[in-house]
């Protein structure tokens, strides 16, 4: 992951509105980087880099709704705020739905618009934790083996050993001996925090299908 601090990306295709930006973004004491299209953004991009993405909404070939969609299916999306001097309230409301921190006209005042750049640098800080930690609680949820996983997702249900036993076919000493292997791999204790630990995986709900119908 990327060391460096956090970089204002800025997507434009209004060269002279890009130089005014980034000379305001950068005097406020913030790292800027301007882009004239969507595709020079993705071509340039670190996929490591911290900050946010200010974009216009009208541009030609991918528009700003498309880069916020494409940006969403990464491995790490930066938080988007819209900066458009042609907003519409439907266009507006697309964009708040899919996730942006902000949708501002251009001709925004100063303080809201830096506000709004700081509020999309902390997310980011925010988002960013989150996903390194589901990724390395999945990398140990990943170490399980089949019959191990069968087991984990019936105790985060609270299935107690001997349900656990009937419903998989097999004896409750085995679902004892699994049930420490599975402790012993994630590191966790008690069904309390392995539960936590499949939310923060984002994977408790893959579980639901694994035990009986009623139950």
């Amino acid at each position: 992951m990327s060391s460096a601090g956090p970089v204002i990306h800025i997507v434009d295709d209004d060269a002279s509105f890009l130089n005014a930006i980034s000379r305001l973004l950068r005097a406020s004491g913030f790292a800027a980087k301007t882009f004239a299209s969507a595709a020079d953004f993705f071509s340039q991009r670190d996929q490591d880099a911290v900050g946010c993405l200010v974009v216009d909404l009208q541009m030609p070939g991918m528009d700003g709704l498309e880069l916020q969609a494409a940006l969403a299916r990464t491995r790490n999306p930066l938080p988007t705020l819209f900066l458009t001097g042609h907003g519409d309230i439907p266009s507006s409301v697309d964009a708040m739905r899919s996730g942006a921190e902000d949708f501002l006209v251009k001709t925004a005042p100063k303080a809201v618009l830096l506000d709004a750049i700081r509020r999309a640098v902390a997310r980011d800080e925010r988002e960013r934790k989150i996903r390194v930690k589901r990724r390395e609680v999945n990398e140990r949820i990943d170490t399980l083996t089949e019959r191990e996983r069968e087991v984990f997702g019936h105790v985060i249900r609270g299935r107690l050993n001997k349900q656990i036993a009937y419903d998989l076919g097999i004896t409750e000493r085995t679902v004892k001996c699994h049930r420490k292997s599975i402790t012993t791999k994630l590191g966790v204790p008690s069904v309390a925090e392995l539960t936590r630990l499949a939310h923060q995986a984002g994977i408790f709900a893959e579980f639901a299908p694994t035990l009986p119908k009623g139950q």
